[in-house]
């Protein structure tokens, strides 16, 4: 018989650790996520201790399909029409978390809530979380595999390093690279919470929708909006041409070259594909700092620069 090791699991201890309140490592299109039975407080409590997350910061909610999405929140026209573009299976660029008003009583945890009228809800546009989530048939709170504020993991390997013991199911290296797009579907407009692969552009050829800007006492209104988060170990800089002594460089095109370039052709998803596994192997090289390349502030540039302006301490 072929032992795995302690934390690695298959496809049907998934659905076995789920169904008892536990937490699981998942693999997702964007990041992995710590998932856990979304309905079971102390599942989500699990996954608030594991992060050493802020309990007012919410959690994004998987579910298999638009259908199911329905069950726990209330979808507008607007809503529906972003859904059934970027939900479908077949598309490449479907990271994209949709925020609609909660339905009360439809039995999500407070927790996951955080004490919010509207709930976070995607599908994962990955084999290995849609088999999950289909045999679970139920809802799993699943945000990013790393403690709170730090650098969001796109391996297992990731996932088991900040979290030695944690059953994971290794699904290879996430396709997208950095955590979902996310919107605010409300009765007076979309607006755009967080960037990320799915670009504003993408979203206007669908509905219109605005960039949300948070007042300065503002609560998060979706995952991944505090001002530090996405953090390496490291001090980071970015916008730099070149590194100066005593730091690890990461490059982007050819005009700043460097053994760990983004994406040697300036091509912005590839560089989004590859921003935390680099900002990872940088943050094990004890140098003084690490220097980011400048990325065009366009397009998924935007998202990706967002993240890194985060993760400044």
């Amino acid at each position: 018989m072929v032992h795995k090791p302690a934390t690695q699991i298959i496809f049907d201890d998934a659905n076995t650790i789920l169904k008892s309140g536990k937490v699981i490592g998942l693999p997702t299109d964007t990041v992995y996520g710590l998932a856990a039975d979304a309905r079971s407080d102390l599942a989500v409590a699990e996954i608030y201790a594991l992060k050493s997350r802020p309990s007012f910061n919410p959690l994004i909610i998987h579910v298999q399909d638009l259908q199911q999405a329905q069950r726990y929140g209330e979808f507008n026209a607007e809503a529906i029409r972003l859904a059934q573009h970027f939900w479908t299976p077949s598309k490449t660029a479907s990271a994209l978390t949709i925020v609609v008003p909660y339905k009360k009583d439809s039995g999500i945890s407070s927790l996951a809530l955080a004490g919010l009228d509207t709930i976070a809800l995607r599908v994962p546009n990955h084999t290995l979380a849609l088999k999950v989530l289909s045999q679970f048939n139920g809802p799993l709170a699943a945000p990013s595999a790393n403690p709170s504020n730090c650098l969001s993991p796109t391996t297992a390997e990731h996932v088991r390093t900040a979290f030695p013991g944690l059953p994971i199911l290794d699904g290879g290296t996430c396709t997208i690279g950095i955590e979902s797009t996310i919107v605010w579907c409300k009765d007076d407009g979309v607006l755009l919470l967080r960037p990320g692969i799915v670009t504003q552009e993408d979203l206007k050829v669908i509905v219109p929708v605005q960039k949300f800007i948070p007042g300065q006492d503002d609560a998060p209104q979706a995952p991944g909006s505090l001002k530090k988060h996405y953090a390496p170990k490291t001090p980071m800089v970015i916008n730099m041409t070149k590194p100066l002594p005593g730091d690890v460089y990461i490059g982007f095109g050819p005009d700043y070259p460097s053994s760990m370039n983004l994406s040697e052709t300036g091509d912005l998803k590839e560089a989004a594909g590859n921003l935390f596994r680099y900002l990872h192997t940088a943050d094990t090289q004890n140098k003084q700092r690490i220097a980011i390349a400048p990325i065009p502030d366009s397009g998924i540039g935007q998202a990706i620069n967002d993240r890194l302006s985060r993760g400044i301490k």
